[in-house]
C-alpha cells in the first residue's frame, strides 16, 4: 500500500493534493473516505480535486478502483449524516450563526441551500448530492427540517454514489493527468441544475394537463 504516490506523479504534489495523496497511502480506502468526508464538514475542501485523487491513487496500486468508489461513497454518507444530525440537534438558528463562523462559506450559501430544500424536498437531497456548495450544506436544511431519516439516507447514498463514481472513473482514467478533471467539473454541475430544472418543468406540466381532465 505504501507506493508513495505522491512520488509517481509527473510533478511533486503540495498543499491539498500532496496531503490527500500521502492520506490515501498510508491508510488506503479508509484515507479516502476520511477525506471525502470532511467535503461535508468543510466545504472549501472540493470533492471535484479529492475525487479524481482517489481514482489517481486506484490507479497507481494503492487499492482498486470498486474500493475507491465504496470508500469515497462511504466518506460522503458518513459525513452528511454527522451534518444531518448537527441541523437536527442545533435548528436553523444556531446552525446559521455557526455556519458564519466557518472560514470562507458564506452565510447567503445556507440560506441558498435552505430555500433549495423547502422548494424542492426530496428532490433537492439527491440531485443535490451533485452540486458543489449545496452537496456539502443540503444535509442541514434536511436535518432541520427533520425528513425522515431512511429518506435522507437513501436519497444521499443514491446521489453520492452517481458523483463519486464520475469523478473516480474520471481520475482513474486520466491518471496523472488528474487535475484535468476539476477544470471540467463546471459542466457536469451546469448538467444537474439543467436536469433539475427539465424534471421539473415535466412535473408542473403534467400537473397542470391532470388538473385540466379533472374540470372537463
Amino acid at each position: 500500500m505504501n507506493l508513495l504516490l505522491a512520488q509517481s506523479a509527473s510533478e511533486p504534489m503540495g498543499g491539498l493534493a500532496g496531503w490527500a495523496v500521502s492520506l490515501m497511502d498510508a491508510l488506503g480506502g479508509p484515507g479516502a473516505a476520511i477525506i471525502v468526508g470532511l467535503d461535508n464538514l468543510f466545504p472549501p475542501i472540493p470533492s471535484e480535486l479529492v475525487l479524481p485523487l482517489a481514482g489517481f491513487s486506484a490507479s497507481q496500486g494503492t487499492f482498486t478502483l470498486v474500493e475507491a468508489v465504496v470508500w469515497t461513497t462511504f466518506g460522503s454518507v458518513a459525513g452528511a449524516i454527522i451534518v444531518y444530525y448537527l441541523g437536527l440537534l442545533l435548528g436553523r438558528d444556531r446552525t446559521r450563526r455557526w455556519m458564519a463562523k466557518i472560514p470562507l462559506v458564506k452565510t447567503s450559501d445556507f440560506d441558498k441551500t435552505e430555500a433549495w430544500f423547502r422548494k424542492h424536498g426530496s428532490k433537492a437531497v439527491f440531485f443535490g448530492r451533485m452540486v458543489p456548495i449545496f452537496r456539502s450544506l443540503i444535509s442541514l436544511p434536511a436535518g432541520i427540517e427533520r425528513m425522515p431519516f431512511w429518506r435522507f439516507l437513501v436519497l444521499t447514498t443514491l446521489g453520492s454514489l452517481i458523483w463519486n463514481t464520475g469523478f473516480v472513473l474520471a481520475g482513474y482514467g486520466l491518471g496523472e493527468s488528474w487535475h484535468l478533471v476539476e477544470e471540467y467539473a463546471g459542466f457536469f454541475q451546469y448538467f444537474v441544475i439543467a436536469a433539475v430544472a427539465v424534471a421539473l418543468i415535466l412535473f408542473v406540466v403534467s400537473r397542470v394537463r391532470e388538473k385540466s381532465r379533472i374540470d372537463a
